[in-house]
């Protein structure tokens, strides 16, 4: 279930709510009671390795291919 963080206008706290997808708008009401709340946009950072990019196929060469049959 994704997790959307808010911060509370009226204390400054910022939290998380866990909740579906459906209701990601909804309000939610900081721990402290209050509701002056407003949801963050979080970035979201992928970690790990990248392949090298695959070997470009050759220019001409080879039958068909531009090279020249014959």
């Amino acid at each position: 279930m994704p997790r959307y963080e808010f911060r509370c206008r009226t204390c400054e706290d910022t939290f998380e709510v866990s909740r579906p997808m459906a209701e990601s708008s909804a309000p939610a009401d900081c721990p402290a009671g209050h509701s002056d709340t407003v949801r963050l946009l979080s970035a979201v950072a992928v970690g790990g390795t990248s392949a090298a990019p695959a070997p470009a196929a050759p220019m001409g060469g080879g039958c068909c291919g531009g090279g020249g049959c014959g």
